[in-house]
C-alpha cells in the first residue's frame, strides 16, 4: 500500500489573482469557445494555492537559502547569476544539484557567526517549469526583452483539453501574475484518438495502424487532412478509422490531383503557356473565379477563428465545385487540337484553371502540405507554395449573384440525374424537357443552356406554378409540441394531414388554431401523384422531367453509347489524348447502324475519329455485339487503330 505523508511545500498564493484570472481569461479565443467559461472558466474560479515544490533529487532547485538555525531565521530569495555571485562571491557554472547546494554563507542576522544559509531541498515542480516556457525560452529578462515583449503573449497554442488543469493553466497563473496579460491569444484544445472500440491508443495494445505504414500506403496528407477536418480539433473525441483515411484520399486527395493532372496534360499537348487571370468573358469561367474569391475569404475566416474542421470542409466543397462542374462542364474547351474560332476561349480556360489551381494550392497548403507543394510548383516554377503570400481576395472578381444561381443551377442538375436514376433511364439518352417549378426560378433563364447538357434534355422551362408539380406537407414535430400543447398536438396533427395549415409571412405555420415556430414543424415539398419529380436540396421548387422517347432520341442516345465505348477503347489501347484513330464498328443491329450513320460527324469530333466505318457483323461471324439494350461489348472486340495526328 502506498503511505502518504504531510510534508512542507512552498506555494504560489493563486487566491489572490484569482479574479485577474478570471479577467484575462476573457480576452483568450479559445476552440471550443465553451471551454472557456465552462471548463477552463469553472478551473479557475475554484482555483487554490499552487504547490510548486517537489522532494526529489532531479529537478531546477528553487532558488531560496534559509538559516538553518530558527533562532536566527533568515530567507533569501535569488533572481539571477549576479545576485548569487554578489552574496557568495562565485558565479556558479552549474546550476543543478548537487553543485548548487555546495554554496554556503554565515548568516548576516546571526550575530554569533554560528548558523548558515542553506539552500532548501526541494526542487521546482516541472509544471512551474512549463508555465516558465514563454519567458524562459529565450533567457528574459536577461536577454531578448525586445523580442520577447513583441511576440508575447503567443498567438496560438495547441493541446489536450484536459490541459486546462496542466499547461494553459499554469501558462495562465505565471503570466497573470507576472505580467497581467493572458500568456496565449488563442488555442485549440483538441480531444482524445481512439481506437474502433473506444479504447485509448496503446503502444501495449498496438490499436492502431503504425503512423509509417499510413504514410506509406495513403500518404501522410492524407492522414493530416482526416486529422485536421474531424471534430478532434475542436475538443471532441475520435474513433481513428483507416477508412476515413480513404475517404480523404478518394474526396480530397485524388480528385485535387486529377484537377492538376487533367490541366497539364492537356496545356502541355497543347504547347499552351497559362498566366494568372482576374476576369474571362465566359460565363463558367466567371463563376469559377468568383467562387474561389468566396472561397478564399471563407477559408481565411475560419483559419482566423481557428477553426480548422470548417476550412476543411469549405475546401473540399470547393474541389467538387471544381472537377465536377467547371472542369467537367469545360472539358470540349481544353480539347486539342483547338478550332481557330475557339482559340481565345481556349486561352481564357487554361489560364482560369491555372489562376484557381494555383489559388487552391496556396489555400491548401497548411491541410496537404507535400500535395500542394508538388501542384504549385509543377504549375509555377517557383521554389515554395510554403514561400507565398496567402491569397488576397480582392485580386478576383466578386459576383455573388452569378455564384448563387450556378450553384442553384447545380442543385437542379443533381436532382435531375437522381430523378433519372430512379426512373432507370442512363445519362447518355437524351429526353424532351426538365421543368423547375417554383418561386423565383426565372433567374436561372440565362443558365438553362447548362441545365439542358448536363442533364440531358432538350428543353428547359421554367415555371413558377409549383402547384402543377407538387405540394407542401407540414409535418408537425411532436416531441417539440407534445409538452407544449397536451392533448392538443392531435388536433394539429389532424389537420397537418388534412393539408389545412396556413404559412405566415415570419416564416411560422398556423394549423388548427395554434401558431408552430420554425423549430416545431418542417415543410416537405412532394410531387404531385403521376409526375416524374423531385425537390431541390434547398426544398422551394421541383423538377420535373418528361421521359418520353421518340425514335429520333432514341437514335441519339445509342449514338451518345457508341462514343463511351470508343472512348473506353482508346483509354485501354493507352492512346495519348491527341492521336487520331480509325475505327471500324460491326453490328447487326439495324437501330445502332441507323444512328452511327445519322450522328457520324459528331461521333468523328468527340472520338478524333478521320474515319468511322460500320459493317454487318454477319460477315465476320460474331466479332462484335453492340445490342440496343445497354450498347455494350459482347464476346468480341471493337477495332480502334491509331492514325497520325493531322
Amino acid at each position: 500500500p502506498i503511505i502518504y505523508r504531510a510534508l512542507s511545500s512552498w506555494y504560489v498564493r493563486v487566491t489572490e489573482i484569482r479574479q485577474q484570472m478570471l479577467k484575462l481569461n476573457q480576452q483568450i479565443n479559445w476552440v471550443p469557445g465553451h471551454v472557456r467559461d465552462g471548463r477552463f472558466g469553472t478551473w479557475l474560479e475554484g482555483a487554490r494555492d499552487w504547490s510548486i515544490s517537489r522532494n526529489r533529487f532531479w529537478g531546477s532547485p528553487i532558488p531560496v537559502w534559509r538559516s538553518d538555525n530558527p533562532d536566527y531565521p533568515r530567507i533569501d530569495v535569488y533572481g539571477s547569476l549576479d545576485e548569487i555571485e554578489r552574496d557568495f562571491g562565485v558565479r556558479p557554472a552549474d546550476l543543478h544539484r548537487p553543485f548548487i547546494d555546495e554554496l554556503t554563507r554565515p548568516n548576516p542576522d546571526d550575530p554569533t557567526g554560528q548558523s548558515t544559509m542553506r539552500r532548501v531541498p526541494e526542487v521546482l515542480d516541472c509544471w512551474f517549469e512549463s508555465g516558465s516556457m514563454p519567458f524562459a525560452q529565450v533567457h528574459y529578462p536577461f536577454e531578448n526583452k525586445e523580442w520577447f515583449e513583441h511576440h508575447f503573449p503567443a498567438d496560438f497554442i495547441v493541446e489536450y483539453i484536459n490541459q486546462t488543469r496542466g499547461w494553459f493553466y499554469t501558462l495562465h497563473v505565471l503570466a497573470s501574475a507576472l505580467f497581467d496579460r493572458p500568456a496565449f491569444n488563442n488555442v485549440i484544445c483538441h480531444g482524445i484518438l481512439l481506437d474502433a472500440k473506444g479504447r485509448k491508443l496503446s503502444k501495449k495494445l498496438r490499436n492502431y495502424t503504425e503512423p509509417e505504414e499510413i504514410f506509406a500506403t495513403k500518404g501522410a496528407d492524407a492522414l493530416r487532412w482526416y486529422l485536421m477536418g474531424s471534430p478532434i480539433v475542436r475538443g471532441g473525441d475520435l474513433r481513428l478509422d483507416d477508412s476515413g483515411i480513404d475517404d480523404v484520399l478518394r474526396q480530397v486527395i485524388i480528385p485535387i490531383w486529377n484537377a492538376y493532372y487533367f490541366f497539364a496534360l492537356y496545356a502541355n499537348a497543347d504547347g499552351i503557356q497559362a498566366k494568372p487571370r482576374a476576369n474571362s468573358e465566359e460565363l463558367l469561367d466567371r463563376y469559377i473565379l468568383a467562387k474561389i474569391r468566396e472561397l478564399t475569404e471563407a477559408v481565411t475566416q475560419r483559419m482566423d477563428a481557428y477553426d480548422l474542421p470548417g476550412a476543411a470542409a469549405e475546401l473540399e466543397g470547393f474541389i467538387d465545385s471544381l472537377n465536377n462542374w467547371y472542369i467537367r462542364r469545360s472539358r470540349d474547351r481544353f480539347w486539342a487540337p483547338a478550332r481557330p474560332s475557339s482559340a481565345d476561349d481556349k486561352q481564357d480556360a487554361y489560364d482560369t484553371l491555372f489562376t484557381v489551381l494555383t489559388t487552391l494550392a496556396r489555400l491548401l497548403a497548411p491541410f496537404l502540405p507535400l500535395v500542394s507543394e508538388e501542384i504549385y510548383r509543377g504549375l509555377t516554377g517557383e521554389s515554395s507554395v510554403h514561400l507565398c503570400d496567402w491569397p488576397d481576395p480582392a485580386e478576383l472578381p466578386a459576383d455573388p449573384q452569378l455564384v448563387a444561381a450556378m450553384d442553384r443551377v447545380r442543385d437542379v442538375c443533381s436532382t435531375g440525374l437522381r430523378v433519372r436514376e430512379d426512373e432507370g433511364i442512363r445519362v447518355r439518352q437524351p429526353l424532351p424537357s426538365l421543368t423547375v417549378a417554383g418561386h423565383g426560378v426565372d433567374a436561372l433563364a440565362p443558365l438553362t443552356p447548362l441545365i439542358a447538357d448536363e442533364v440531358n434534355v432538350k428543353e428547359v422551362l421554367l415555371s413558377d406554378e409549383l402547384t402543377a408539380f407538387g405540394q407542401f406537407v407540414l409535418r408537425p414535430n411532436g416531441q417539440e409540441l407534445g409538452p407544449r400543447l397536451g392533448p392538443d398536438v392531435q388536433a394539429v396533427f389532424a389537420a397537418a394531414r388534412a393539408g389545412t395549415w396556413e404559412a405566415n409571412p415570419d416564416g411560422t405555420v398556423t394549423v388548427a388554431g395554434h401558431v408552430l415556430s420554425d423549430s416545431e414543424f418542417q415543410l416537405a415539398l412532394n410531387p404531385s401523384e403521376g409526375t416524374t419529380a423531385a425537390a431541390l436540396r434547398a426544398n422551394d421548387a421541383l423538377v420535373a422531367l418528361d421521359t418520353e422517347v421518340s425514335t429520333e432520341l432514341a437514335a441519339e442516345g445509342l449514338a451518345r453509347d457508341v462514343v463511351r465505348i470508343i472512348q473506353a477503347e482508346r483509354k485501354n489501347q493507352d492512346l495519348d489524348v491527341t492521336d487520331r484513330i480509325a475505327v471500324t464498328l460491326w453490328t447487326d443491329s439495324e437501330d445502332i447502324n441507323n444512328a452511327v450513320e445519322a450522328y457520324k460527324t459528331y461521333i468523328c469530333e468527340q472520338t478524333l475519329a478521320s474515319q468511322l466505318d460500320v459493317e454487318n457483323q454477319e460477315a465476320y461471324g460474331v466479332v462484335l455485339a453492340l445490342t440496343t439494350d445497354a450498347v455494350r461489348i459482347e464476346e468480341g472486340r471493337l477495332l480502334v487503330r491509331r492514325i497520325e495526328a493531322e
